[in-house]
């Protein structure tokens, strides 16, 4: 079964446009998980606008299940993932003002780079993806880069969808055989929903995880969060 792991930043935003510890972060945390959440996400920005470093910090020892830390590797997220030791660390071509993810990496120009970073982090245990657009060249030079997965940038199949499911999820389904094809394992996420997430997960049953948070914490606000996790956990049930 592809798993399913929460990303709480929404949770952090509410909480941080009051100040104090309503709602609670880390409670929340431990909620999704004894809910049925197979992994926890976070994405700490230089800003801390939603999640702050010291969060990362306290879930790094609460979270029992996969705890995954976003971001760009700056200096200062590249010590906090190594201080924190996730169990995965993916890495995202975010601007420091940048509202949210937009693209994946170009994994040709950035080769070095990533090839300097990734390494750092294996060398300390840590599992690696690295976001992706679904680019038959950028899912090749990943594999150039020694990251363990890739994570498929998935805003354009959630636009495109409403319009045509089949054409919207086509790149993404050769992407993701091409990258199991030259061993890497496969992440998702960014724009998956309840109306979108079932039929991208029967095109692309291989899947090892997808990384879901504004849809979902959206969908809590109506449905309560225990049911809305269960909800997308059947989503994800395939066969």
């Amino acid at each position: 079964m592809i798993r399913l792991s929460v990303n709480i930043n929404k949770i952090a935003t509410l909480r941080n446009a009051r100040g104090g510890n309503q709602p609670d972060l880390m409670k929340v945390a431990v909620d999704c998980e004894e809910f049925g959440a197979q992994g926890i996400t976070v994405h700490p920005r230089p800003d801390e606008r939603h999640i702050r470093y010291k969060d990362v910090e306290k879930l790094a020892t609460i979270v029992n299940t996969e705890f995954n830390i976003e971001g760009n590797p700056t200096p200062d997220f590249v010590q906090l993932v190594l201080k924190n030791k996730p169990t995965q660390v993916t890495l995202v071509p975010d601007n420091p003002d940048q509202l949210t993810s937009d693209h994946g990496w170009d994994t040709i120009k950035h080769k070095e780079f990533l090839i300097d970073i990734i390494k750092e982090f294996k060398n300390h245990g840590i599992r690696t993806s690295i976001f992706v657009d679904p680019v038959k060249q950028m899912v090749e030079g990943a594999v150039a880069t020694g990251t363990d997965r890739i994570e498929l940038y998935t805003e354009s199949y959630a636009v495109n969808y409403p319009v045509n499911p089949e054409i919207a999820v086509t790149p993404f389904v050769e992407a993701a055989k091409l990258a199991v094809d030259i061993g890497l394992g496969l992440n998702a996420g960014h724009d998956l929903s309840l109306v979108n997430l079932n039929y991208f997960a029967r095109s692309i049953p291989f899947l090892d995880e997808v990384s879901i948070g504004h849809a979902l914490i959206c969908d809590s606000l109506y449905y309560g969060l225990e049911n809305t996790i269960q909800m997308y956990l059947r989503k994800l049930k395939i066969k």
